[in-house]
């Protein structure tokens, strides 16, 4: 059946506001903004050297496609796993994954679309505060990594 009630709703988000995760967000497409009921689409921006807090989606799917910058993303229960996003990478992240990002530079700013399945999709954002640090060393020496082979 074809949908005749519903009108198409085009955004432009000139403001980021702080997302859960402590990092700032164009807020793009949600049921709040644009009457979704099935997904949320935002862009992530981390400033220069800027991380995210340790969290997790409760219940929904997570995609993110790289556009500018570089991060790295650990994750699982001890954020024990590592995967590196940059522009033009997709990335897909389970449902109740724990989870944190490291923009990899100190100079540049590095940003993402994000994609959820969950039209709310700030509210069911959870903190791991008890993971909070964990990763920050080992982000700090793949930074460090990195920075030599540009030498």
């Amino acid at each position: 059946m074809l949908n005749t009630t519903q009108k198409v709703v085009t955004l432009n988000p000139d403001m980021t506001s702080a997302a859960v995760q402590g990092i700032p967000q164009f807020m793009g497409i949600s049921g709040k903004s644009a009457g979704s009921t099935g997904i949320a689409m935002n862009i992530t921006a981390f400033g220069p050297g800027g991380k995210a807090k340790v969290h997790y989606h409760s219940g929904f799917e997570t995609a993110i496609y790289g556009l500018v910058g570089t991060t790295v993303l650990y994750w699982g229960e001890q954020l024990e796993n590592m995967c590196r996003i940059d522009p033009g990478v997709f990335c897909f992240i389970p449902p109740d994954t724990p989870h944190i990002a490291f923009n990899l530079s100190d100079t540049e700013p590095a940003y993402a679309v994000s994609c959820r399945n969950d039209p709310v999709e700030q509210e069911n954002v959870v903190l791991v505060p008890e993971l909070d640090g964990l990763r920050d060393a080992d982000a700090a020496a793949y930074k460090a990594q990195e920075a030599n082979k540009q030498k």
